[in-house]
C-alpha cells in the first residue's frame, strides 16, 4: 500500500483525495489517502465526505510516511508549507502542487525543498467552487493538468504524477513555467481581474443602487469571478505580476483602439469598423467554441505512448515504480529542458 498525503481540504484537494480513493477502491486499496488543512473544521467535512481516509492534525505527522505528496492550498502559503515539511519527507518522496503560477512555485520547491524529495510543479485546469462540499470525484475528468517538472525530478518521479493525472481521468500537458504562467495570465487571471474591475466600477456609481435592478444575466456571467476568493486572487497577482501586466497592456490598446473609433465621425466607414471589431471578436470565440478540444487529443497521444495499460493498470504500476521504463509524453523532454533553462 502506498501512502498519499493531500495538504489543503479545499475544492480542489477535496476532489483529488475522492478520485484517488475511488480509484484506490477499484484497485485493492491500493493507497492510503491522508488529509491535512490548517483549518479543522474543512478536515472533518472531508472525511465526512469520503474524500481521504485518514485525517491527520500534525502537518509534520501527515507526510513522515507519505509517498506522494499534494498540495493543494493557496499559492501564498505554500513557501511556508515547501518550509515545514522538508526535513520530515521520506527519502525519494514525490511532492507535486496545484497552483495557479508554476515559476514562483519551482523556485520555492527548488530553495527549499531537499534533493533527496523529488519535485513535480502541477496545475489542473478545472475548478467551480472554493468548498469542500462541492469536492468531486470526477472534477478533473477530461480536464487538462499542467505538468512542470523540477530541475531534480526523475523520471519516476514523474510517471507518478502522471498516474495519479491518469486516475483522475485527466490529461497531462508539459509545459514550461515560465510559457504556463504567462498563458494562464491570459485565458485565467486576467479575467478575473476585469471581472472584478467591473464589478468595483459599476458598484462605485452613484447610481448603483437603481442600476443593478436592471441587470441580468450578461452581468451575472460576466462578474461570476468577482466571488471568488480575494486570498487567491491577491496570492496569484503577486506571484505572476509581469505576465499579468503584459496583458492588462495590450488590452489597454484593444481598449484604447475601440475608444478612438467611438470618438470618430458618425458615417458609414465608421459605423464599419465597428461592426469588424465586434465581427472580428465575435468569429474568434466561435473558432474557439467548435474547436476539438485538446484533451481529446492529448487522450490519443497519451494511449499511443503508454501502450494499451488500462488507467488502473498505469496507477498500480506507477507507484510500484514500474513504469519508469515507459516514454513519457510527447513533447516532455523539450518542455522539461526549456524549463530548465527558464529556471
Amino acid at each position: 500500500m502506498q501512502n498519499v498525503t493531500i495538504i489543503g481540504m479545499g475544492l480542489i484537494g477535496g476532489s483529488i483525495g475522492l478520485g484517488l480513493r475511488r480509484w484506490s477502491q477499484n484497485n485493492n486499496n491500493a493507497l492510503h489517502v491522508v488529509g491535512y488543512d490548517a483549518d479543522i473544521d474543512k478536515q472533518q467535512r472531508a472525511q465526512k465526505l469520503g474524500a481521504i481516509d485518514e485525517a491527520q492534525w500534525s502537518l509534520i505527522r501527515a507526510v513522515e510516511k507519505a509517498n506522494l505528496v499534494v498540495v493543494a492550498t493557496p499559492i501564498g502559503t505554500m513557501g511556508e508549507i515547501f518550509e515545514n515539511i522538508a526535513d520530515h519527507l521520506l527519502d525519494g518522496a514525490v511532492v507535486t502542487d496545484t497552483g495557479s503560477t508554476k515559476a514562483n512555485v519551482l523556485e520555492w520547491a527548488d530553495a527549499l525543498l531537499p534533493r533527496r524529495v523529488l519535485f513535480v510543479g502541477g496545475h489542473p485546469m478545472a475548478g467551480r467552487s472554493e468548498s469542500i462540499e462541492a469536492a468531486d470525484a470526477d472534477l478533473f475528468v477530461k480536464a487538462t493538468w499542467c505538468v512542470c517538472p523540477s530541475v531534480h525530478a526523475t523520471e519516476n518521479a514523474i510517471q507518478t504524477v502522471l498516474g495519479m493525472i491518469s486516475a483522475l481521468g485527466a490529461e497531462p500537458f508539459f509545459v514550461d513555467p515560465i510559457e504556463h504562467d504567462g498563458y494562464v495570465a491570459g485565458i485565467s487571471h486576467l479575467p478575473f481581474i476585469l471581472s472584478a474591475s467591473l464589478m468595483q466600477t459599476l458598484a462605485g456609481d452613484p447610481s448603483w443602487r437603481d442600476m443593478q435592478t436592471l441587470s441580468s444575466s450578461g452581468f451575472r456571467d460576466t462578474t461570476r469571478l468577482a466571488l471568488g476568493s480575494p486570498q487567491m486572487h491577491r496570492d496569484i497577482a503577486m506571484t505572476n505580476r509581469e505576465a499579468i501586466l503584459r496583458w492588462i497592456d495590450q488590452l489597454g490598446v484593444t481598449l484604447q483602439d475601440f475608444r478612438s473609433m467611438l470618438t470618430e465621425t458618425d458615417d458609414e466607414a465608421s459605423r464599419e469598423r465597428l461592426g469588424d471589431f465586434f465581427t472580428r471578436a465575435q468569429d474568434a470565440r466561435a473558432r474557439w467554441e467548435v474547436k476539438s478540444p485538446r484533451a481529446a487529443e492529448q487522450a490519443s497521444v497519451s494511449q499511443q505512448e503508454l501502450g494499451s495499460v488500462s488507467v488502473g493498470e498505469q496507477m498500480g504500476r506507477l507507484f510500484l515504480g514500474g513504469l519508469g521504463k515507459k516514454r513519457r509524453p510527447r513533447g516532455a523532454d523539450k518542455a522539461t529542458n526549456d524549463g530548465r533553462r527558464g529556471r
